[in-house]
């Protein structure tokens, strides 16, 4: 019985994120910055960040789309938020492994992240919990190659890496 109790608390984890996203506050000076798309069903996010020091400061994130994007979308700012860029690739590696069936580092809590563990069973809609993560690692990699935000780039999801096309 403790399942559908479990499958409930993270429907709600879920749909919180989804009323109510984490992250919407503009960033006034942006670091780094991208935009991503699922062409196939129509999600985008728009995300930016700000660094203090070597520490995220602040975190933006605007997604449109299905409930399982604008979620990740809410949980990757308020799990990013004062953590280093390492951390956060760190953070886009162990989330890609869940999202294709692996465990994350026994080292490393995932938060809300977790109730995002079920979209796996669904592969169609593996490509909108990453929108969000694969976005931020085009920024992170444009970042380290030294190209500064002037206007967002642009990421799409690429249905080779993400499982069949569907509309989500």
């Amino acid at each position: 019985m403790e399942m559908p109790q479990l499958d409930e608390l993270y429907r709600e984890v879920v749909l919180d994120h989804y009323r109510r996203p984490r992250g919407r506050t503009p960033v006034p000076h942006v670091d780094l910055a991208n935009e991503g798309l699922n062409p196939v069903c129509g999600d985008q996010v728009r995300l930016a960040l700000h660094m203090d020091g070597e520490r995220i400061g602040q975190v933006y994130v605007e997604s449109r789309g299905c409930s399982i994007s604008v979620a990740s979308g809410s949980m990757l700012a308020e799990i990013l938020r004062g953590r280093t860029l390492a951390e956060a690739e760190r953070y886009i590696a162990a989330f890609k492994a869940l999202m294709h069936g692996e465990a994350p580092p026994a080292d490393l809590d995932l938060g809300d992240l977790e109730a995002l563990e079920g979209v796996r069973q669904f592969p169609v809609r593996i490509k909108c919990a990453l929108l969000p993560w694969t976005t931020l690692e085009d920024a992170l990699r444009a970042w380290r190659a030294g190209e500064r935000p002037s206007a967002p780039s642009t990421t799409e999801t690429d249905d080779r890496q993400h499982g069949p096309t569907a509309v989500c």
